[in-house]
């Protein structure tokens, strides 16, 4: 059988790279929206966050996702991340 390649991508905040299944991705959309991207399928520019609090606070500490989306991040847009976070927290 073949061994399959596991994708990884670097977290914003702490910048370790893990498997990509593993992170939250946030998307800005052609259309300048930004979502959280749970399917990680969206088109646009794609930025992902480990999915724990303290990557949270670290990348809004530091404006990381700001620099990574290359566009100014609304308090609803961080809010809702948070929301994503606390979610994946609380499933495992």
């Amino acid at each position: 059988m073949r061994v399959r390649k596991v994708p990884m991508r670097k977290c914003i905040a702490c910048q370790e790279m893990k498997p990509k299944k593993s992170l939250i991705r946030i998307v800005r959309t052609p259309e300048h929206e930004i979502l959280v991207d749970p399917t990680g399928k969206k088109s646009g520019r794609g930025a992902y966050l480990c999915a724990s609090a303290e990557c949270f606070q670290l990348a809004k500490k530091r404006r990381s996702l700001e620099k990574a989306l290359k566009v100014k991040v609304s308090d609803e847009v961080y809010a809702q991340m948070e929301e994503a976070v606390d979610r994946v927290e609380s499933d495992g």
